[in-house]
């Protein structure tokens, strides 16, 4: 099993997740992330005062599939979130060792 982590775009998530359910992901976790990268955080006005932003918001997606899915998901990852620019995102591809589900103690590829 693999665990992929995807640091897309924000305006990029409902993309991603469409071309996910298209390819059979039956689960997703995500969250709003902050991080800083080589795309630099712009600077705001508020009141007639300029300041940096600092961190750039990104959405963090995680899956954990089969190994045979592994191809398909991260195709569907490229192409739903690619803009060609700076700041695109990044994936991690982690091998998962165990999964179990909590209700029923099904265990493996079973749990997922």
């Amino acid at each position: 099993m693999k665990k992929i982590e995807a640091i897309i775009r924000t305006s990029k998530f409902e993309e991603v997740i469409g071309a996910l359910s298209d390819v059979g992901v039956p689960f997703l976790t995500f969250s709003e992330v902050k991080g800083i990268g080589t795309e630099h955080a712009t600077t705001q006005q508020y009141r007639g005062t300029a300041y940096d932003v600092g961190f750039i918001p990104r959405t963090l997606i995680e899956v954990v599939i089969t190994d045979d899915k592994e191809a398909a998901v991260l195709d569907a990852i490229f192409n739903a979130a690619y803009t060609g620019h700076v700041g695109d995102g990044k994936i991690f591809v982690s091998d998962v060792s165990e999964v179990y589900r909590i209700r029923n103690k099904d265990k493996g590829e079973k749990a997922l």
